[in-house]
């Protein structure tokens, strides 16, 4: 009986497309390489080699170009333009970074890149949680036909939008306001972000609706709702479309070229006007701008990449 106990606790017998089929604890799992041959010494001296390689790879590969970003700028401008390029700078120039600051603007340029990601950052938190709150929990008519249509635009190529876009921030409709030239063109088109919207109404869902309900019984209007209880919870999600939101106006080149170069030389951002002083300005001086330009979204990254996690991560609120 012992034995009979035995084999019955270790086989268990399920019927998957009427056949029976035998599983054992652990058959679930299928690796390249089994736990004993692991476990053995040839086993772990090739486990750790592997896993060693492919981690130095991966950082040669990402670590790299950071590499000769930042080194490229301390070097002259023959040195920096030589082909194949030297690994470190022979006769390192570190004034070339104090000349890029000074002759480029680069404080003027990332004061406004700042102020064109701010801006948009504050319009895409009024905007995209008044549309995810209102597709999540008031429920409209069609709301799901418009999140449909919403994510549908991801799939088009964000260069194919760029004319009709332009074409609508030159003439507005109703109003035929031209707002070329000035900071609306670039924070308005940021607003209609299908990803954030998605992203926040992903996130209010797993809100329990006996919150909601709860405050409704007690008088709170659908606005107090909002700012009483579900942003108070979503400050993991909202720090993470914050977090993609300056990103991205932070790194766009297209976009700002179009509507701000060459109609105020004092507004124009990081990468456009990096991108103007190619024309008449050293290599080197190029390259330092560039790395400068790079320095506050590394920090950035550094010190909210436990935020983005678990932001993506947050599916649900647990008790």
């Amino acid at each position: 009986m012992t034995v009979l106990a035995t084999a019955a606790t270790r086989t268990r017998i399920g019927r998957r497309g009427g056949r029976a089929r035998r599983t054992t604890p652990g058959a679930s799992t299928r690796t390249l390489i089994s736990d004993v041959q692991r476990n053995t010494r040839r086993g772990k001296i090739i486990y750790r080699t592997v896993l060693t390689l492919v981690i130095v790879i991966f950082t040669l590969v990402f670590i790299g170009p950071l590499y000769f970003l930042f080194t490229d700028g301390l070097k002259s401008t023959q040195e920096a333009i030589a082909t194949p390029p030297t690994l470190y700078p022979h006769s390192p120039q570190p004034s070339s970074y104090v000349d890029a600051w000074n002759r480029l603007d680069v404080a003027g340029m990332l004061w406004n890149t700042v102020y064109y990601a701010f801006g948009a950052l504050a319009f895409q938190l009024v905007f995209d949680v008044a549309a995810a709150y209102s597709l999540s929990k008031l429920r409209p008519v069609l709301g799901n036909v418009v999140l449909f249509m919403m994510l549908a635009t991801l799939m088009i190529p964000v260069a194919v939008l760029v004319v009709p876009q332009y074409v609508t921030i030159a003439s507005l409709p109703f109003t035929h306001w031209n707002l070329i030239g000035s900071p609306e063109a670039i924070w308005l088109p940021s607003v209609a972000n299908a990803f954030n919207i998605f992203l926040l109404k992903r996130f209010f869902d797993s809100i329990p609706s006996d919150y909601i309900d709860a405050a409704s019984v007690d008088g709170a209007s659908r606005l107090m709702i909002l700012w009483r209880i579900v942003l108070p919870i979503s400050r993991p999600i909202i720090g993470v479309v914050s977090i993609f939101s300056l990103v991205a106006v932070w790194k766009d080149f297209l976009w700002p070229l179009l509507v701000e170069y060459g109609y105020s030389p004092t507004r124009e951002t990081l990468n456009v006007g990096i991108w103007q002083a190619t024309f008449g300005t050293p290599q080197n001086l190029i390259i330092a701008a560039s790395a400068m330009a790079a320095i506050p979204t590394i920090v950035f990254f550094l010190i909210f990449q436990r935020n983005i996690m678990a932001g993506l991560t947050a599916g649900g609120i647990r008790g």
